[in-house]
């Protein structure tokens, strides 16, 4: 890893300079789509082509993710509360710039499917966090395409 993260809280969901919030409703049921998030780590490069790589560490306290690209990240999670929030923090990455990341995966009942709600929060440098207002259109693609093939996924 090049460098470390400021280590910062679930409020920084709501707090953080740059907010990207992506959200789409599916047909899978909330406590299988939390399942996949939270529980399924090595399960995620079948559904989110982004990510070449996902392990849980500590029991499932940490997780090493790596991208595409060579996006590389070690991460803390700060909540898993079943069927309903998913988050962690970013502590180290070789993102250039990056000062504090935190990623919320949000599930709400939607008839007999789910809401899933994606936070993409962050603060860095100046060039990170244009970079990154930059890259919503990019980023909300990848999210509605992981999410629709999680949905394959689960429902097949």
């Amino acid at each position: 890893m090049v460098h470390r993260l400021r280590p910062v809280g679930l409020d920084f969901v709501e707090t953080a300079p740059v907010r990207l919030v992506f959200a789409r409703e599916i047909s899978a049921a909330p406590d299988a789509v939390f399942h996949a998030l939270a529980e399924d780590i090595p399960g995620w490069p079948s559904w989110f082509s982004a990510v070449t790589l996902a392990r849980p560490l500590d029991d499932g306290a940490r997780r090493e993710v790596r991208l595409r690209g060579g996006g590389r990240f070690e991460e803390t999670v700060l909540t898993a509360k079943a069927a309903e929030l998913y988050a962690y923090r970013v502590d180290a990455t070789n993102a250039p710039g990056a000062r504090a990341l935190v990623e919320e995966w949000r599930l709400t009942p939607a008839g007999r499917g789910t809401r899933v709600q994606w936070t993409f929060a962050a603060d860095g440098t100046a060039p990170f966090r244009l970079a990154v207002r930059s890259a919503r259109a990019g980023l909300g693609r990848a999210f509605r395409q992981a999410v629709a093939a999680l949905d394959e996924r689960l429902t097949a």
